[in-house]
């Protein structure tokens, strides 16, 4: 059989000075530093970067419509003289508390109006469903796995839909701690198929450097 990566990739830092929840809000881009880790990426997989480590196979890049997703996105694609494409099923999960600060002395949950969305997060309660999430991101996981057929694609989405098809994958439970994620800006979660059968999953971050507490994996 055909053996096939997928890469989730986590789109790069934000620029976000208010620092509010900007979910699937329009117009937020990439920082200076999201920009670097971008091009980290790309370089890192076409094999151009410091390290010289070898070029990977990659045949389909694929981002969600979110403007951070694309810019993160475009390097990948350029790097292996690819056509971006766009699936909106790679979107970020929606939000309740989209648009604004999240915090209890100074943001949102100030206000009791909103704690009515706080009762279940097994859910959760304040937006998509985990399962929701689950189901479209693998559905767009397998359109880029037989597009790649054999060679190699990445995905590029956000935290929590790749946090919780992870978690799915390995047959954990969806509702989890936010705080343990593993799943940093600019991150690869490499799904390692052999023809439609997931046989392995890893996970890097090869612009670890970049972050600004530095990596959170050895070696990264």
């Amino acid at each position: 059989m055909a053996t096939t990566t997928v890469h989730l990739m986590r789109h790069g830092e934000v620029h976000n000075p208010e620092g509010v929840l900007y979910g699937r809000i329009p117009g937020y881009r990439l920082s200076e530093r999201g920009v670097a880790m971008a091009e980290r990426i790309a370089a890192h997989l076409s094999g151009t970067g410091p390290a010289g480590q070898p070029r990977r196979d990659v045949v389909h890049v694929v981002a969600s419509p979110l403007q951070r997703a694309q810019e993160t996105a475009t390097p990948v694609a350029a790097a292996f003289g690819l056509e971006l494409a766009t699936d909106e099923r790679l979107l970020e999960a929606e939000n309740h508390f989209e648009g604004m600060t999240f915090g209890v002395g100074d943001g949102s949950l100030r206000r009791p109006a909103h704690w009515r969305y706080l009762w279940n997060p097994l859910r959760p309660s304040w937006g998509e469903p985990y399962r929701k999430q689950v189901a479209r991101m693998l559905a767009g996981v397998h359109a880029a796995r037989e597009a790649a057929q054999g060679h190699e694609a990445v995905i590029v989405s956000h935290q929590l839909p790749i946090w919780v098809t992870r978690q799915a994958l390995e047959g954990k439970r969806l509702w989890h701690d936010p705080r343990r994620r593993e799943c940093s800006v600019a991150s690869l979660t490499s799904l390692h198929f052999d023809g439609s059968s997931l046989k392995g999953i890893t996970y890097s971050e090869p612009a670890g450097d970049l972050l600004p507490d530095g990596p959170t994996v050895p070696g990264a």
